[in-house]
């Protein structure tokens, strides 16, 4: 066969290949669209997922009939002015997506531009465009795309349920609406408002909590720290949860760079590396990270879904985001999650009634009152078994009521099941695991210890070689001095190889191969070496698990105070080393709605 030109339309249907993968994806390209019109408002409609009707509306600043006619031909945009790939402001810069939509669907528009007194339509049917012709529309742009890959029925038999394809559209547009908190947001179908979200008033940084708490969750908002890191002209804003607020997953984790959500493996990495102390290795945390840089320093045309980026200067950028998110979890102090207390306070169960009959507080009459509040009286006697005390209740002596109410986490009143301290503080009750609140204070100890005296080396009798590729071992020998500081010694052994000399004392009998192969692993991945500063971490975190006060060790009131005022002292307090919350905390308000005082 000869060598030939294919024709625009195959070329167009060869480009939705890439940047119109499924309903979510067009809905993506039309919504950034709009948000570039400067639109305040945006709604979206679909029927059976997008597959038979994606419908997006803006009030944006609108076309004319001649923008209508060049904005269904490749490769046509207005928003590269000086034809400059480097200095992107825009969501959509390739001019890309609106062809490549026609070519594989139905699709008509539908814009009047500002100041214009007609509005103009143009439909485009599996490539072949109309004629621009009058139509009527109050302002901004309405774009149509009905039956979505008809042109190419293969890519439609891809398609997952109505339901999946609904769940990915609205991932999308929530990502969109949470970068963008000043713009109104609608998604529905033909069953039902799926979502609305309104433009929250005041500053930025408020709107984009309250949006935060509308996408993710109010319990998020709570229990969200705010991140503001800068650093050589590149700015970190945004909000982390406290470490006892995790998931099983990441899909909590929202990540953005001038305003275009992004997934990136660079970010994911610094993510772990910032958490690492405070989470389990399966165990996720919230956030939503926006990353402002300036444009000669990222590159988003990676890909035409733009949803990868590169960094100029990586390393930078990951310093950055793991020494603000750090920052802002050292500033939470030994603060943890509000769904935690609630968690507690729903799993009390309303007490069994002895005698009567029916369900439910028993309503006294009036003339009752008097004679019930005899009832609320220490009794004169004692029941059999409980003339023994099942708790140490001698903590309240050490700390008078005053002082207890000064301290954020109260006075010790009891030791409970010799695992639990009760502290009561000016509001409420803590109740405090003493092994995990203890971990958590040893740890914090080690970890310091380790940072002010180095890491303790020894040496290898046999000197450990390793081989890899030759590309590891380069990025392994680039970054040897790092590793010496940690203890680790490695130098190059010819081609293809590694020989390490010396190891870090806390490691033990550690698999030196495994270990060099995970750092190499993590250079490749995130650019950085985050094995080995994991294991130290981990052994640090083992050492400090079996060298804490047990479960079931009885301690006396001034053991119990101390540990409660170290706590207060300490970073990162509430939750131990694996993510878990070390007290709980209950409001007295709502212990009293337990008993039906309130």
């Amino acid at each position: 066969m000869k060598l030939r030109k294919l024709p625009g339309t195959v070329i167009n249907r060869i480009a939705a290949g890439e940047v119109i993968e499924r309903p979510a994806a067009a809905v993506k390209e039309l919504v950034e669209n709009a948000i570039d019109a400067g639109a305040r408002h945006i709604d979206v409609v679909l029927e059976e997922g997008g597959k038979v009707l994606i419908s997006v509306s803006d009030d944006g600043c609108g076309m004319s009939a001649e923008e209508i006619s060049l904005a269904v031909e490749r490769h046509a945009t207005s928003k590269l002015p000086d034809d400059d790939l480097i200095d992107i402001r825009t969501l959509g810069f390739r001019g890309e997506a609106l062809p490549s939509i026609g070519a594989v669907a139905r699709l008509s528009i539908v814009s009047r531009a500002d100041g214009a007194g007609d509005a103009f339509a143009i439909k485009v049917d599996g490539g072949r465009k109309g004629e621009i012709r009058p139509a009527a529309i109050g302002r901004g742009t309405r774009v149509d795309i009905r039956d979505l890959f008809y042109a190419t029925p293969a890519r439609l038999k891809f398609l997952k349920t109505t339901r999946t394809e609904i769940g990915h559209a609205a991932d999308t547009i929530k990502r969109l609406a949470m970068a963008h908190p000043k713009i109104a947001f609608s998604l529905a179908d033909e069953e039902k408002t799926r979502f609305r979200y309104g433009a929250p008033q005041g500053d930025l940084l408020m709107a984009r909590l309250d949006r935060l708490s509308m996408v993710m969750g109010r319990e998020f908002a709570e229990n969200a720290v705010a991140v503001n890191a800068e650093r050589e002209g590149i700015g970190l804003t945004g909000y982390a949860g406290v470490p006892t607020l995790n998931r099983g997953n990441a899909r909590a984790q929202y990540l953005f760079v001038n305003g275009r959500p992004v997934q990136d493996r660079l970010i994911y990495g610094a993510l772990r590396g910032a958490y690492q102390d405070f989470l389990a290795r399966n165990r996720h945390p919230m956030v939503a990270l926006f990353l402002d840089v300036p444009t000669h320093a990222v590159d988003v045309n990676v890909h035409p879904a733009k949803a990868e980026v590169r960094f100029r200067d990586s390393g930078l950028v990951r310093g950055l985001i793991v020494g603000g998110l750090r920052h802002a979890l050292e500033d939470a102090g030994h603060r943890g999650s509000t769904t935690v207390a609630a968690a507690a306070l729903g799993s009390f169960k309303p007490g069994v009634r002895l005698g009567g009959y029916g369900h439910g507080p028993p309503t006294p009459s009036p003339a009752l009152a008097e004679t019930a509040a005899s009832y609320q009286a220490p009794p004169s006697y004692v029941l059999d078994g409980m003339d023994t005390p099942s708790a140490s209740a001698q903590a309240g002596h050490l700390v008078s009521e005053e002082q207890g109410e000064t301290y954020p986490l109260g006075a010790a009143r009891a030791q409970v099941h010799e695992t639990y301290i009760v502290a009561q503080t000016s509001s409420g009750i803590v109740i405090v695991d003493q092994h995990a609140a203890h971990e958590r204070l040893v740890y914090e100890r080690m970890k310091a210890s380790l940072s002010n005296g180095g890491v303790k080396r020894q040496g290898l009798l046999i000197p450990e070689v390793i081989e890899l590729d030759e590309t590891s071992v380069d990025r392994l020998c680039a970054r040897a001095a790092e590793f010496e500081e940690l203890g680790l010694k490695l130098e190059r052994f010819g081609p293809g190889a590694i020989v390490v000399r010396e190891v870090p004392a806390l490691l033990g009998q550690a698999d030196v191969k495994g270990l060099i192969r995970d750092l190499a692993g993590d250079l490749e991945e995130y650019g950085a070496g985050l094995a080995l500063k994991e294991k130290l971490d981990d052994v640090c975190s083992t050492m400090a698990c079996h060298g804490s006060v047990r479960a079931g060790r009885c301690l006396t009131p001034l053991e119990m105070n101390a540990l409660l005022r170290e706590m207060e002292q300490t970073p990162h307090s509430g939750q131990c080393n694996h993510g878990r919350p070390t007290y709980v905390e209950l409001d007295l308000a709502e212990i009293e709605k337990l008993f039906g005082r309130r």
